[in-house]
Protein backbone atom coordinates (compact mmCIF):
# COMPACT_ATOMS: atom_id res chain seq x y z
CA UNK A 1 0.00 0.00 0.00
CA UNK A 2 1.48 3.22 -0.87
CA UNK A 3 1.34 6.66 1.17
CA UNK A 4 1.00 10.39 0.52
CA UNK A 5 3.36 12.87 2.14
CA UNK A 6 6.14 15.56 1.65
CA UNK A 7 9.36 15.91 2.46
CA UNK A 8 9.82 17.78 5.93
CA UNK A 9 13.77 17.75 6.22
CA UNK A 10 16.44 16.76 4.14
CA UNK A 11 19.97 16.66 5.13
CA UNK A 12 22.16 16.15 1.67
CA UNK A 13 25.41 15.99 2.53
CA UNK A 14 24.32 13.14 4.94
CA UNK A 15 22.11 11.77 2.57
CA UNK A 16 18.73 11.15 3.97
CA UNK A 17 15.83 13.31 5.02
CA UNK A 18 12.41 12.83 6.67
CA UNK A 19 8.71 12.17 5.13
CA UNK A 20 5.75 13.69 7.03
CA UNK A 21 2.60 12.06 6.33
CA UNK A 22 -0.30 13.67 4.58
CA UNK A 23 -2.89 14.50 7.44
CA UNK A 24 -0.06 14.65 10.26
CA UNK A 25 1.18 11.81 11.82
CA UNK A 26 4.87 10.12 12.62
CA UNK A 27 7.83 11.45 10.38
CA UNK A 28 9.34 8.82 8.53
CA UNK A 29 13.26 8.41 7.80
CA UNK A 30 14.19 8.40 4.02
CA UNK A 31 17.08 7.15 2.21
CA UNK A 32 18.41 8.84 -1.16
CA UNK A 33 19.09 5.21 -2.05
CA UNK A 34 14.68 5.09 -2.11
CA UNK A 35 14.48 7.93 -3.98
CA UNK A 36 13.35 7.32 -7.17
CA UNK A 37 14.29 9.02 -10.31
CA UNK A 38 13.31 13.00 -10.51
CA UNK A 39 11.99 12.48 -6.97
CA UNK A 40 13.10 16.52 -5.64
CA UNK A 41 14.63 16.92 -2.49
CA UNK A 42 13.85 20.45 -1.31
CA UNK A 43 11.49 20.91 1.44
CA UNK A 44 7.88 20.56 0.55
CA UNK A 45 8.05 18.22 -2.16
CA UNK A 46 5.10 16.08 -2.51
CA UNK A 47 5.96 12.08 -2.90
CA UNK A 48 4.13 8.75 -2.04
CA UNK A 49 5.81 6.16 -0.80
CA UNK A 50 5.37 2.64 1.10
CA UNK A 51 6.40 2.12 4.63
CA UNK A 52 8.72 -0.58 5.59
CA UNK A 53 11.37 -0.96 8.32
CA UNK A 54 15.25 -0.62 8.40
CA UNK A 55 17.59 -3.46 10.24
CA UNK A 56 16.44 -3.08 14.24
CA UNK A 57 13.02 -2.27 13.13
CA UNK A 58 12.52 1.19 12.89
CA UNK A 59 9.65 2.35 10.32
CA UNK A 60 11.09 4.33 7.17
CA UNK A 61 9.76 5.22 3.58
CA UNK A 62 11.00 3.14 0.65
CA UNK A 63 10.40 3.63 -2.91
CA UNK A 64 9.40 6.95 -3.36
CA UNK A 65 8.22 8.75 -6.64
CA UNK A 66 6.41 11.56 -7.27
CA UNK A 67 2.84 11.33 -6.91
CA UNK A 68 1.10 10.89 -10.30
CA UNK A 69 -1.47 13.47 -11.47
CA UNK A 70 -5.46 12.83 -10.61
CA UNK A 71 -6.82 10.73 -13.83
CA UNK A 72 -8.43 12.85 -16.28
CA UNK A 73 -5.72 15.44 -15.45
CA UNK A 74 -2.73 15.94 -18.17
CA UNK A 75 0.79 16.50 -16.39
CA UNK A 76 2.45 19.43 -15.29
CA UNK A 77 3.38 21.23 -18.98
CA UNK A 78 7.29 21.59 -19.41
CA UNK A 79 8.29 25.18 -19.06
CA UNK A 80 8.13 26.48 -22.83
CA UNK A 81 10.18 29.95 -24.12
CA UNK A 82 7.70 33.21 -23.81
CA UNK A 83 6.67 34.59 -27.40
CA UNK A 84 10.30 35.46 -29.05
CA UNK A 85 8.62 39.24 -28.99
CA UNK A 86 9.47 39.49 -25.19
CA UNK A 87 13.27 39.34 -26.63
CA UNK A 88 12.80 42.86 -28.28
CA UNK A 89 11.75 44.30 -24.65
CA UNK A 90 15.29 44.33 -22.97
CA UNK A 91 17.35 46.04 -25.77
CA UNK A 92 14.00 48.65 -25.95
CA UNK A 93 14.21 49.69 -22.52
CA UNK A 94 18.06 50.00 -22.54
CA UNK A 95 17.57 51.97 -25.78
CA UNK A 96 15.05 54.22 -23.85
CA UNK A 97 17.28 54.49 -20.71
CA UNK A 98 20.57 55.78 -23.04
CA UNK A 99 18.32 57.85 -24.80
CA UNK A 100 17.15 59.69 -21.93
CA UNK A 101 20.58 59.81 -20.25
CA UNK A 102 21.86 61.41 -23.61
CA UNK A 103 19.34 63.93 -23.56
CA UNK A 104 20.13 65.00 -19.96
CA UNK A 105 16.61 63.82 -18.56
CA UNK A 106 18.51 60.79 -16.33
CA UNK A 107 21.08 60.81 -13.83
CA UNK A 108 23.82 58.36 -14.73
CA UNK A 109 22.91 56.00 -12.07
CA UNK A 110 19.69 55.10 -13.17
CA UNK A 111 20.63 52.81 -16.40
CA UNK A 112 22.97 51.90 -14.50
CA UNK A 113 21.00 51.07 -11.56
CA UNK A 114 19.07 48.94 -13.88
CA UNK A 115 21.72 47.41 -15.30
CA UNK A 116 22.79 45.76 -11.61
CA UNK A 117 19.29 44.71 -11.25
CA UNK A 118 19.06 43.09 -14.21
CA UNK A 119 22.63 41.64 -14.22
CA UNK A 120 20.99 40.14 -10.54
CA UNK A 121 17.46 39.20 -11.38
CA UNK A 122 19.25 36.72 -14.03
CA UNK A 123 21.63 34.99 -11.84
CA UNK A 124 18.55 34.82 -9.38
CA UNK A 125 16.47 32.69 -12.26
CA UNK A 126 19.46 30.92 -12.56
CA UNK A 127 19.80 29.66 -9.11
CA UNK A 128 16.07 29.19 -9.03
CA UNK A 129 16.23 27.10 -12.31
CA UNK A 130 19.09 24.96 -11.00
CA UNK A 131 17.32 24.15 -7.51
CA UNK A 132 14.35 23.54 -9.32
CA UNK A 133 16.37 20.70 -11.09
CA UNK A 134 18.02 18.97 -8.11
CA UNK A 135 15.66 19.68 -5.20
CA UNK A 136 17.51 22.61 -3.32
CA UNK A 137 16.11 25.02 -1.46
CA UNK A 138 14.01 27.31 -3.89
CA UNK A 139 14.13 31.45 -4.63
CA UNK A 140 10.51 32.59 -3.19
CA UNK A 141 8.74 33.84 -5.92
CA UNK A 142 7.86 37.01 -4.33
CA UNK A 143 11.85 37.38 -4.35
CA UNK A 144 11.89 37.19 -8.06
CA UNK A 145 9.13 39.71 -8.83
CA UNK A 146 10.73 42.24 -6.13
CA UNK A 147 13.94 42.19 -7.93
CA UNK A 148 12.01 42.94 -11.16
CA UNK A 149 10.10 45.67 -9.63
CA UNK A 150 13.47 47.11 -8.53
CA UNK A 151 14.50 47.50 -12.26
CA UNK A 152 15.54 44.12 -13.09
CA UNK A 153 12.76 43.20 -15.41
CA UNK A 154 14.76 42.84 -18.37
CA UNK A 155 17.14 40.29 -16.87
CA UNK A 156 14.26 38.06 -16.03
CA UNK A 157 13.03 38.59 -19.28
CA UNK A 158 16.43 37.45 -21.36
CA UNK A 159 16.23 34.45 -18.00
CA UNK A 160 13.12 33.25 -18.76
CA UNK A 161 13.70 32.95 -22.38
CA UNK A 162 17.34 31.44 -21.89
CA UNK A 163 16.29 29.06 -19.04
CA UNK A 164 13.34 27.87 -19.95
CA UNK A 165 12.01 29.44 -16.20
CA UNK A 166 8.62 30.91 -15.29
CA UNK A 167 7.17 30.84 -18.44
CA UNK A 168 4.01 28.61 -17.92
CA UNK A 169 2.64 29.68 -14.41
CA UNK A 170 -0.05 32.05 -14.95
CA UNK A 171 -0.46 33.38 -12.40
CA UNK A 172 3.38 34.31 -11.75
CA UNK A 173 3.48 35.65 -15.15
CA UNK A 174 0.08 37.81 -14.66
CA UNK A 175 2.12 39.65 -11.38
CA UNK A 176 5.25 39.55 -13.70
CA UNK A 177 3.52 42.09 -16.06
CA UNK A 178 1.66 44.51 -13.33
CA UNK A 179 5.66 44.49 -12.21
CA UNK A 180 6.70 45.80 -15.06
CA UNK A 181 4.00 48.33 -16.12
CA UNK A 182 4.36 49.15 -12.16
CA UNK A 183 8.28 49.87 -13.06
CA UNK A 184 7.71 51.78 -15.95
CA UNK A 185 5.49 54.33 -14.14
CA UNK A 186 8.01 54.82 -11.32
CA UNK A 187 10.10 55.54 -14.12
CA UNK A 188 7.70 58.34 -15.44
CA UNK A 189 6.97 59.40 -12.40
CA UNK A 190 10.91 60.06 -11.82
CA UNK A 191 11.01 61.87 -15.32
CA UNK A 192 8.19 64.16 -14.14
CA UNK A 193 6.74 64.46 -10.91
CA UNK A 194 3.08 65.04 -10.37
CA UNK A 195 2.57 69.20 -9.91
CA UNK A 196 3.01 69.65 -6.04
CA UNK A 197 5.76 66.53 -5.39
CA UNK A 198 8.32 69.38 -6.02
CA UNK A 199 10.15 70.92 -2.90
Amino acid sequence: MRHAGRIIEWRDAQGYGFIEPNGGGERLFVHARALGPGVGRGVGTPVTYARGQDERGRPRAEAVRSPRPARGLASARPEAPPGRWTLVLPPLMAALLGWLWWRGDLAPWVPAAYAAASAATFVAYWIDKRAARTGAQRTPEATLQLLALAGGWPGAVLAQQAFRHKTTKASFRAVFFVVIVLNLVALALLLRPPAGWAA
